[in-house]
């Protein structure tokens, strides 16, 4: 879902910065390199000028893509599941697919807790996922789901990353009954 609509946001602000271009307002040279004028071409660029027209859609297409950025990265909020218990452990399914999906994990301190990873996504990048707090680095196979397990002892947030440190995701442990409940 994530990867489509960045594709389609680079689609759209393409188009938009080259169906803005006016096809006259390319200058060009004669091939003796004299100036288009006639007159003897001294250097570097000659100024074109652009109808004003173009110029504000550039300018606003360029400022629209700006805040889409922003918001995205600034606003948008993780996806948050807490774990359920089976048997005594708690436990939650990540979808490792350009990221991890749920990113932040809501677990009861003092509870054992797995994780069971499923990587559907082939870069190289999540290939690996590390926990620094437990000292925990594995592998995830692609199309298979790779179950981790840890005990966090002490109520805090617990970061995991992929191998290269770009993604990451967090354990949220709780003082045992105070967990939030399931959201996404």
């Amino acid at each position: 879902m994530v990867k489509k609509i960045a594709l389609a946001g680079a689609i759209a602000g393409l188009g938009l910065v080259f169906g803005t271009v006016a096809p006259g307002a390319v200058a060009e040279m004669s091939g003796d390199g004299a100036h288009p004028s006639g007159e003897g071409f001294t250097g570097g660029f000659q100024r074109v000028e652009q109808p004003i027209a173009n110029k504000i859609a550039v300018t606003l297409g360029g400022l629209g893509l700006i805040g889409l950025e922003l918001g995205w990265f600034l606003w948008s909020k993780p996806k948050s599941r807490r774990a359920t218990a089976r048997e005594g452990i708690q436990e939650v399914t990540v979808t490792v697919d350009g990221g991890y999906e749920p990113s932040r994990i809501e677990v009861e301190a003092g509870r054992p807790v797995r994780l069971n990873f499923k990587r559907e996504d082939a870069s190289s990048c999540l290939e690996e996922i590390r926990f620094p707090d437990f000292n925990i680095v594995r592998s995830l196979p692609l199309h298979r789901v790779t179950a981790i397990e840890f005990l966090p002892e002490e109520p805090g947030r617990y970061e995991f990353t992929c191998g290269m440190n770009m993604y990451r995701g967090a354990i949220e442990a709780r003082p045992i009954g105070t967990t939030t409940g399931d959201r996404t």
